[in-house]
């Protein structure tokens, strides 16, 4: 009895994560839109899964910020917003600085190995592709790049936090890329910061990381703005 126990529990923490997965990249590219309601029965069948793995996977994703509890009405993906967004570039820049600098004293050359390697394979993929399957290539290279950049910090909830704040912002970028084209050398940025970073440039590293963020930031609040009008 107590394997069976056993070889439950790993079954089930696998389907929520599983769950968690696929309601993050329906939300990240944009299938659930901002705001919109989620009907846990129309999720439960369309995952094929029973309520109690979907809530628990609905929890973590509030934890995460992507989806909301609103009162007593279930839950929602959480809206998007200029005042949300600020918060989310503040604290990425914050976050994300302090993340580097402790990367960049505790790196070692096979860590400067992986950056080179990450940034080579984001060189490798389109941006801002017409191809759903191309563009979902880059976006996983993108973010494989930027957490490879601090994956030397020694603080784990520090790691954390900044995975969280990179998903949150990943999806304004999303929806921002759907109408406008990339409308600058984003990969000269990854490139430069990638090269301040491992050759231990702390003071540029952390300003080319504000300068990447920012940029992202203001053309994505410009864009929210007029949709605002």
């Amino acid at each position: 009895m107590s394997d069976a126990r056993t070889s439950a529990v790993p079954a089930t923490v696998t389907l929520s994560t599983t769950l968690v997965a696929r309601l993050r990249d329906a939300i990240m590219r944009g299938e659930l839109l901002p705001g919109s309601k989620l009907n846990l029965d129309r999720l439960r069948t369309a995952f094929g899964v029973s309520l109690s793995p979907l809530r628990e996977a609905l929890c973590r994703l509030e934890n995460d910020g992507l989806v909301a509890l609103i009162d007593q009405r279930g839950y929602r993906v959480t809206p998007v917003s200029a005042s949300n967004l600020t918060e989310i570039i503040r604290l990425r820049i914050e976050l994300e600085g302090l993340a580097i600098k402790e990367a960049i004293e505790h790196g070692d050359v096979a860590w400067e190995g992986r950056i080179l390697a990450a940034l080579h394979q984001l060189s490798r993929c389109k941006r801002g592709a017409r191809s759903a399957a191309e563009q979902e290539a880059w976006e996983t290279a993108h973010r494989a790049f930027h957490a490879e950049l601090i994956s030397a910090c020694q603080m784990p909830l520090l790691r954390q936090f900044c995975a969280t704040l990179h998903d949150q912002s990943d999806r304004y970028r999303r929806i921002f890329l759907k109408k406008h084209a990339p409308d600058r050398n984003v990969p000269a940025e990854h490139t430069a910061l990638a090269h301040a970073v491992i050759e231990r440039r702390t003071r540029d590293a952390t300003r080319i990381l504000r300068e990447h963020i920012e940029r992202t930031g203001r053309n994505i609040q410009a864009a929210l703005l007029l949709s605002a009008k």
